[in-house]
């Protein structure tokens, strides 16, 4: 079997169902689908009494796994030699989505994603393109990828069932951006396709935008971020102005404010001093980009001592 299509699901049948009808249309044909099911009720099985047509192995959780556990354990139950892990809020483009996945498999890397859509309540959508002055960036130094998410979430790539990462449990904001980090140190190659093969479904509700400027969620995650990869990467202007835009936006003006969160781990000097640097500049005048900019590049000179440790 060639690809495995993962989707962790929880409720929302009728997104369940839009998927589903995405997958039901696709030209390539190589494929099973792997359901894990994190909901109370039997709302996302009933939906698949729909799709008799698909080749689908269901499981229901007997306790609900929670994001990112459940997509683990999807990925556990495949059998074919590509992942395609699918969000049951997103759904494939066009009918011959699958089949460009497939194609792409020819070329060496085991680490693929494309462009995609992002289509939210509202009925807007907005195209996201990879930037190709990225392409040697993220392979240079994959954190990079903590300035900007420019692969985009999970749905949009597709691995190869040999690749032994798994997604952090301890995370939720930064989950992907970790996956995709450890998967570039490791292969440092990727493939993608410049063409959007994904509609990402985008709202309210999602776990990323409670996450958002969420200091209890951002400090630990970030300190975790720190304790995998070092303080090395910060060497790199972007992976350091994604630092310091990550303190400013979760308004950490102090030591103290920064363990408030880590009572019982400690922070890295330069993590400590650009708090400091940024609390010499008034919150209300950090937010102004241009003014935040220059403060952050002054700090990243006087912090480059404790960056050569």
């Amino acid at each position: 079997m060639k690809i495995s299509i993962c989707i962790p699901a929880y409720q929302r049948p009728e997104n369940i169902k839009r998927l589903l009808q995405s997958i039901a249309v696709q030209t390539f044909r190589d494929l099973e689908v792997v359901i894990t099911d994190d909901s109370p009720d039997d709302s996302v099985k009933n939906v698949l009494q729909e799709f008799s047509i698909l080749p689908v192995h269901y499981i229901k959780n007997e306790t609900a796994l929670g994001t990112p556990s459940n997509w683990n354990y999807a990925i556990s139950k495949a059998k074919g030699e590509w992942i395609k892990l699918m969000h049951d809020d997103d759904w494939f483009a066009d009918e011959n989505s699958l089949q460009i996945f497939a194609d792409a498999t020819g070329n060496r890397s085991p680490f693929i994603f494309s462009d995609y859509t992002n289509v939210f309540e509202s009925g807007r959508i907005r195209h996201v393109n990879f930037p190709s002055s990225w392409k040697k960036r993220i392979v240079e130094q994959p954190l990079t990828l903590m300035a900007q998410n420019v692969i985009g979430p999970p749905s949009v790539t597709m691995v190869h069932h040999s690749v032994r990462e798994q997604y952090d449990t301890f995370m939720k904001w930064r989950v992907d951006i970790d996956f995709y980090i450890r998967i570039l140190k490791e292969y440092k190659s990727f493939t993608h396709i410049d063409k959007p093969l994904i509609n990402v479904g985008i709202s309210n509700s999602q776990v990323t935008n409670s996450c958002f400027n969420m200091p209890e969620v951002e400090l630990p995650e970030g300190l975790l971020m720190l304790s995998k990869y070092g303080v090395k990467p910060l060497k790199h202007l972007l992976v350091y102005d994604a630092w310091w835009r990550t303190l400013r936006n979760v308004n950490t003006r102090n030591e103290k404010q920064l363990m408030l969160y880590t009572p019982h781990d400690r922070w890295p000097e330069v993590i400590k001093h650009m708090v400091r640097h940024e609390a010499l500049i008034p919150a209300k005048l950090l937010k102004n980009g241009i003014v935040s900019k220059l403060s952050m590049f002054a700090s990243y000179v006087l912090n480059q001592k404790r960056l050569s440790h």
